[in-house]
């Protein structure tokens, strides 16, 4: 199951984001409504969602999409902060990848470039193409796994002791 967590806040910039990871998805065969999708107030309640996604339902991968733009007080560098230190703790905590996908902009206008229309500038669409990428990679992982287990079992009741 692939999960994903979508702040509510900056919801031009999010629904960006998230329009444009789906259509990355779909373009790679994979099923959108079989996604599980949630959402949160903000970008600073993404770590939480996650975590309790992990908790609950145990996918096997989790994008996360949020925006954060910097205004005229510490609060930008305050969330950031949390934001990004939250989800690293969970990655390293868990087997389980989660793409970052929350963009941190100095402005407006640099966060409506990377949620626009322009697939190949889209964070989503990265996020989204980058699935794929990590199914892949787990499949050939477990596969040379599985094959390497094979190989040890046959050579091991080969041995004449």
């Amino acid at each position: 199951m692939i999960a994903i967590v979508k702040s509510e806040f900056n919801s031009k910039i999010t629904n960006g984001l998230m329009d444009v990871c789906l259509i990355a998805l779909e373009e790679d065969g994979l099923d959108i409504k079989e996604l599980l999708i949630k959402e949160v107030p903000g970008a600073f309640e993404i770590p939480a969602m996650v975590k309790r996604i992990i908790k609950e339902n145990q996918p096997n991968i989790i994008l996360t999409l949020g925006c954060v733009i910097k205004g005229q007080t510490d609060h930008y560098h305050y969330i950031c902060n949390a934001v990004s230190n939250g989800i690293m703790k969970l990655t390293l905590q868990t087997d389980i990848p989660i793409l970052f996908g929350v963009l941190t902009c100095q402005n407006s206008q640099l966060a409506y470039d990377r949620s626009g229309k322009i697939l190949k500038k889209n964070k989503g669409y990265e996020l989204g193409k980058a699935v794929k990428s990590f199914i892949d990679w787990k499949k050939d992982f477990l596969s040379k796994m599985l094959w390497s287990k094979w190989i040890l079992n046959k050579t091991l009741s080969n041995r004449r002791y």
